[in-house]
């Protein structure tokens, strides 16, 4: 650790170059992680605040939800057999409000279950963030769709589904608006699945990628943060092989003098722990600043979790990449590496 510190000290320059790039490209990396995390939440919040279970749709349906139909009679039966059941379905629209402005929602309605809000025919439950197009309780909604006016009665937060506002709506309610009479989709609570003919099962991460917005936003967002995480890999390597390329000389006569292979390890490690250490601290401290003054609108969600799991992940890649590049002072000769050295 001595001999790792004072090289450090004596090249000051090289090591606070890598440790910058290291700092900026972990900064940025956590910053798209917030986005993703915000992102995802804001495309399926409504599913993901769901207990695990499993979901079920038409096996014609061919993993589109929307195109889904549950049968009423197997509806009916599930219902039977599995008591925390519940038939439910989602569609993109919109509601006017008393200036006649539109608002696009996801209406949203369930047989009766704990998992989803009951609402009395004539009603409506929104998510809170309609609240800043200026709708209040009280206030009197209506669609193209429907005869009626909807009355909200209550807001609920953080229900979003494909980046719009939930709209809860009574079951009659719905069916009227979208001429229809089965449900789309049945959720069951639980470890357990079960094979039902016609009907195809996913669990909420394989329901949440039949949703195209959802699984092409993740897989955007999360080649980049693992592009980001590669490329600080090959930094290290390339950064450390040339370090060891100009100490080939001394390299040759630490040998000389006894000290081990596994030594010049250990302190290249340091060194490698010791940069990556204060990089990670610097933009975690960044990161969690800019998620607690992010603008209001903006999906950024960074957890302390997700933090702790990118910050092990950048050392061991920096650990990995360090060590890939020290793989040649195993093979330094002392006496050759001298005489390198000396020409």
């Amino acid at each position: 650790m001595n001999m790792a510190w004072k090289e450090m000290m004596k090249s000051k320059a090289k090591f606070i170059i890598l440790g910058s790039i290291i700092f900026l490209v972990s900064f940025l990396t956590f910053i798209i992680s917030g986005l993703a995390n915000g992102l995802s939440h804001d495309n399926a919040a409504l599913i993901k605040d769901l207990p695990k279970g499993y979901f079920y749709m038409n096996t014609e349906a061919k993993k589109t939800y929307n195109l889904s139909k549950i049968d009423p009679s197997l509806q009916e039966q599930m219902m039977k057999e599995h008591e925390d059941a519940a038939a439910f379905s989602i569609q993109m629209g919109f509601v006017n409000d008393a200036e006649d402005k539109q608002h696009t929602v996801a209406f949203v309605t369930s047989t009766d279950s704990p998992f989803f809000e009951k609402v009395a025919p004539g009603e409506i439950v929104l998510d809170r963030s309609l609240e800043k197009d200026g709708i209040k309780v009280g206030d009197v909604l209506t669609n193209n769709q429907f005869n009626g006016q909807f009355k909200v009665v209550k807001f609920v937060d953080q229900k979003k589904y494909s980046h719009a506002p939930v709209a809860f709506v009574n079951m009659d309610n719905y069916k009227e608006i979208y001429r229809t009479k089965g449900m789309q989709l049945m959720f069951v609570p639980g470890k357990d699945t079960a094979s039902i003919t016609g009907l195809d099962s996913f669990s909420n991460n394989e329901f949440l990628n039949t949703i195209s917005s959802y699984k092409a936003e993740n897989m955007s967002l999360n080649m980049i943060i693992w592009f980001l995480i590669a490329i600080s890999g090959l930094l290290f390597a390339i950064f450390f092989y040339m370090m060891n390329v100009q100490k080939i000389g001394l390299y040759g006569i630490l040998k000389a003098i006894g000290v081990k292979t596994s030594t010049l390890f250990r302190m290249m490690w340091s060194q490698m722990f010791f940069i990556t250490l204060i990089a990670l601290v610097l933009s975690v401290a960044l990161s969690q600043g800019f998620n607690m003054i992010a603008p209001e609108g903006m999906p950024f969600s960074l957890t302390l979790s997700a933090t702790i799991q990118l910050s092990v992940l950048f050392l061991v890649i920096g650990f990995i990449g360090a060590t890939l590049s020290g793989l040649q002072i195993r093979k330094v000769e002392p006496l050759q590496a001298i005489q390198q050295g000396d020409m």
